[in-house]
């Protein structure tokens, strides 16, 4: 006897949706059974994300009144003056820069010049002189101010001397050094041992980010106390859904357990997001046992985190979506 057309059809529609909520992955541990929304660490990148010129003293204030982490890339000048630039060269953050300066970078000038480029005008006229800040300047604004931590975000720079600028302010259980050179950060906690430290992980396969975790997982994490794995949405940001699945180059069970192995050894667990920012977005990955976050929109991710709390629990049960 064969089966009527309408049951199959609804038998092959419940085995679907069952296949479908078996592939929905989330992790066991979540953030909101073990800290408060306003424990969690917003790393704000390049000082303030987009709300202010990266790497200012003025991007650095308005982290810090965000109730973020800041973030600051550190360079070297030409006579030996660390400070706070991003990129190689000129060329993006100098508007009209002539061919000649465009060319040059921070290790080719002096601190002398470089305090006279106005690096917040290409991004309006309201941020007009804003000027590449020193990190002794940046570090003199925590000192004595505890609730004020900023990453370190390690680019060119003597080691010793950073670490003898964070000792002379006495910020040492404020700052947290990031490399993705895992050498560099053992070499900076026997420096600073009260500091904190992140490895950050890039790539934009899974296949390359399992084999740099690894390597640091071989050597036990030594000297790590955080790790930053970058995601990188699949779909766009505005159609992703908390629900689906897969829905970054890494997959689901490739991020939750890099963060049971990183939970196992105490490590905070940290991403910085790819492809675009929506609520839906970060509360997958919180569902995934992202703990912390890096971020270019610090009020979006704040906002997305605190609201994460008032959800409903991610069921299995209740996923109906999966990602392309």
């Amino acid at each position: 006897m064969k089966t009527p057309t309408i049951l199959t059809t609804a038998l092959f529609c419940v085995a679907a949706f069952t296949a479908t909520a078996q592939e929905v992955t989330q992790a066991e541990w979540n953030i909101r059974s073990h800290m408060k929304p306003e424990q969690a660490i917003v790393q704000s990148h390049r000082g303030a994300g987009d709300l202010a010129p990266e790497n200012t003293v003025e991007a650095f204030e308005l982290g810090w009144k965000l109730g973020t982490y800041p973030e600051a890339d550190v360079r070297t000048t030409s006579d030996g003056v660390i400070v706070a630039f991003h990129d190689t060269n000129f060329q993006r953050v100098v508007k009209n820069a002539s061919p000649e300066l465009a060319k040059k970078g921070v290790e080719d000038v002096t601190f002398d010049e470089l305090k006279m480029l106005d690096v917040g005008s290409w991004l309006g006229d309201r941020f007009l002189n804003r000027r590449v800040a020193t990190i002794e300047d940046v570090f003199a604004l925590m000192a004595g101010k505890p609730e004020r931590h900023l990453y370190l975000d390690i680019k060119k720079v003597d080691l010793s001397k950073l670490a003898d600028l964070v000792k002379k302010h006495k910020i040492e259980g404020q700052v947290v050094l990031a490399s993705q050179h895992h050498d560099q950060i053992v070499e900076w906690k026997k420096l600073v041992p009260k500091s904190e430290t992140l490895l950050w992980v890039s790539g934009k396969t899974e296949a390359e980010q399992a084999t740099k975790f690894e390597a640091a997982k071989a050597r036990d994490f030594e000297a790590i106390t955080q790790v930053q794995i970058h995601t990188h949405l699949t779909t766009s940001a505005e159609s992703i859904r908390r629900d689906f699945v897969n829905p970054f180059t890494s997959s689901d069970k490739f991020l939750i357990s890099a963060g049971d192995v990183l939970r196992e050894n105490n490590i905070l667990y940290q991403t910085l997001p790819y492809g675009g920012t929506s609520a839906e977005a970060y509360w997958k990955l919180l569902d995934l046992g992202f703990m912390s976050f890096a971020t270019d929109h610090p009020e979006t991710t704040r906002k997305a985190i605190k609201d994460y709390y008032n959800l409903p629990t991610a069921s299995i049960d209740d996923a109906t979506s999966a990602a392309n």
